[in-house]
């Protein structure tokens, strides 16, 4: 018997309601034992992050072991998000996931630029979502080794 992955918090950076209760239900039943916390856009993710304004309360936004982002949000969008993250020495070791609808080549491309671990474009049934978070979790949470956070690496 396999040892169950280890639980690690998810922040979802995505401004579609639906996509996000998929999401979740999609964790579920590929049953990862994560702690899911929702964003609706880039700002609201470095807010998170950054532990400001309504995340400023300790324990309201546990650093993630996975950031699972959407390109287009309203406000900073995930490009704008991902270029601050990446450039915040204290935030770039945080894996990326870009999760996306768009197949454009230039997303493509200027995310890995900008340093992101992967780029998914997001399926189109429920089936192919679950079947995705499955392979996500298996690859991010029981093969990688992640870095611990720098407060925890001291």
């Amino acid at each position: 018997m396999t040892e169950s992955p280890r639980p690690i918090v998810i922040v979802l950076a995505d401004d579609d309601p639906d996509d996000c209760v998929l999401a979740r239900e999609a964790l579920e039943e590929s049953r990862l034992a994560n702690e899911l916390h929702i964003v609706g856009d880039g700002e609201e993710l470095l807010a998170y992050l950054r532990h400001e304004g309504a995340y400023a309360e300790p324990g309201s936004s546990p650093r993630p072991g996975l950031i699972l982002l959407d390109l287009n949000m309203p406000r900073k969008d995930g490009r704008e998000a991902l270029r601050e993250i990446k450039a915040d020495p204290s935030l770039r070791s945080i894996p990326i996931v870009v999760l996306t609808t768009s197949r454009a080549e230039e997303d493509i491309y200027r995310t890995y630029d900008l340093g992101v671990s992967s780029f998914i474009s997001k399926p189109v049934t429920f089936e192919g979502l679950v079947h995705v978070m499955k392979v996500l979790g298996r690859y991010w949470f029981e093969i990688v080794e992640l870095p611990s956070s720098p407060a925890e690496a001291k």
